[in-house]
């Protein structure tokens, strides 16, 4: 009966012999489903169990909305400065470093543009993973950059939001960027060229209170976080409870702020119809 019984104590399978589940290999939704991963890539990172729309980046929709995934990006190369030497529980350079090192992205914001069914489209896409997609200096002048694109090129602007707000170790340089931006979206209503906004989670902070609640038309993701100050600080001024799914897109689409809830399968075919609807010119 030895086999039943360990002969020797402890232990001595050596660690890299170990046949560990690989990380990644399985994606667990805030519901509790659970998906394989390259399942949920191929689903376009969202979970056919209960239709969670995953956090995904620049690079993700680019390839969602740019036909064949082809496209030129505009200011690739763009880095952030420290002008105001900012130390918060690390420099900002050093903070700066780490993350292009970890992302490899130069910035919270990049802009590509490409066809889209067919027809030129300008897409600034942010990616959270950057210091939580905040907006600095080069997040203003990239998304103004490409919207002199579209207005020079007469082509359509799409903006892709995902931020936390505005960047505190720019200060007011980072508050700027919001005047900056909504300046540019007005010269874009006056060259009568079609603006989608696309609210992804989260869109919070200065983000919501400029470009991304500009558009001619205001779209979101089902279940995406938006709103401008967090729950506690909404609830500390107002005195009152907040309602059940305060700040979700449905809540939001409810009470006007929003005219589209477009689930990810859908972005592309949708975007496109909108942009064919508002120059009044044959659907694709």
């Amino acid at each position: 009966m030895a086999w039943f019984k360990r002969t020797e104590k402890g232990i001595t399978t050596a660690t890299e012999d170990k046949m560990d589940i690989p990380k990644g290999l399985w994606y667990k939704s805030p519901t509790g489903k659970v998906i394989d991963a390259d399942e949920l890539a191929r689903n376009l990172f969202v979970s056919p169990e209960d239709d969670f729309h995953v956090r995904i980046g620049s690079k993700e929709y680019f390839e969602i909305l740019f036909d064949n995934n082809e496209f030129k990006e505009l200011d690739a190369k763009m880095t952030s400065k420290d002008i105001l030497s900012f130390v918060d529980t690390k420099k900002y350079s050093d903070r700066l470093k780490d993350t292009i090192s970890k992302t490899k992205l130069n910035d919270a914001v990049r802009t590509g543009v490409g066809k889209s069914k067919g027809k030129d489209l300008v897409v600034c896409c942010m990616d959270f993973a950057f210091i939580g997609g905040s907006i600095g200096a080069v997040v203003g002048e990239k998304i103004a950059r490409g919207i002199d694109y579209s207005i020079k090129n007469k082509v359509p602007f799409l903006m892709i939001s995902k931020s936390g707000g505005a960047r505190m170790m720019e200060a007011a340089y980072s508050l700027m960027q919001l005047a900056k931006t909504s300046a540019k979206l007005a010269q874009l209503a006056d060259a009568k060229i079609p603006y989608i906004s696309l609210c992804t989670d989260p869109t919070t902070g200065g983000t919501t209170a400029s470009y991304a609640m500009l558009g001619d038309i205001n779209i979101s993701e089902p279940g995406a976080l938006i709103g401008f100050a967090g729950p506690r600080v909404v609830k500390d001024t107002t005195g009152k409870d907040l309602p059940e799914g305060f700040q979700t897109a449905e809540f939001v689409l409810e009470h006007g702020f929003l005219d589209f809830i477009t689930p990810r399968k859908e972005l592309k075919d949708k975007i496109n119809l909108y942009i064919d609807l508002i120059q009044n010119i044959e659907v694709r």
